[in-house]
C-alpha cells in the first residue's frame, strides 16, 4: 500500500473516532475514487498516481464552485470549498514560479526541445515532476511563451 494511501486511511479512522462527519465524507469519497481505479486497472496505485487522483477531485470541485456561486447558491459552493480544503491536506506543497521556471528550462535542455511541436515530449517529462505541485494548465502557458521565444 502506498503511504499516502495509508495516510488517508489513517485519517479516516481518526475522522469516524471524532465524529467528524464532513471530514470523514470526503474522505470516504477519496478512498473510493483510488479503489475504482485499482479495480478498473488492476493494479496497486502508488503516491504519484493517487495524487494524481485527488488533483483530479480537487479540479472537480473547483468548477462546481464556480458553477455554484454564477447560480447564486453559496452554501453549496461553501460545501465544496470545505471539501477542496481537505483534499489539499493530501497533495504536496505547491512549487514556486522559480521552481517551476527551472523544471521547465531544465526539460527544454534535456530534451532538446526547439519548437512548439516538441510540446508533447516536454509535457511528458515534467507532467510527473508537478503533478499536484503547480497548475500544468498554466505551465503548458510558459512552456508555449519560452518555445516561441527560441
Amino acid at each position: 500500500m502506498s503511504a499516502l494511501k495509508k495516510r488517508i486511511t489513517e485519517d479516516m479512522k481518526a475522522a469516524m473516532r471524532a465524529k467528524d462527519k464532513a471530514r470523514l465524507s470526503v474522505i470516504r469519497m477519496t478512498l473510493a475514487a483510488i479503489k475504482q481505479r485499482e479495480v478498473d486497472e488492476r493494479i496497486e496505485l502508488d503516491d504519484s498516481q493517487v495524487t494524481a487522483i485527488i488533483d483530479k477531485m480537487i479540479k472537480q470541485r473547483r468548477d462546481s464552485v464556480a458553477q455554484f456561486q454564477d447560480a447564486g447558491r453559496d452554501e453549496l459552493a461553501a460545501i465544496e470549498t470545505a471539501e477542496i480544503a481537505v483534499l489539499q491536506d493530501y497533495m504536496p506543497p505547491a512549487m514556486s514560479d522559480d521552481d517551476i521556471a527551472a523544471a521547465i528550462d531544465k526539460a527544454i535542455a534535456d530534451t532538446g526541445a526547439s519548437s512548439i511541436k516538441d510540446m508533447g515530449k516536454l509535457m511528458g517529462v515534467l507532467k510527473p515532476l508537478l503533478q499536484g505541485r503547480a497548475d500544468l494548465g498554466a505551465v503548458s502557458g510558459t512552456i508555449k511563451q519560452k518555445l516561441a521565444a527560441l
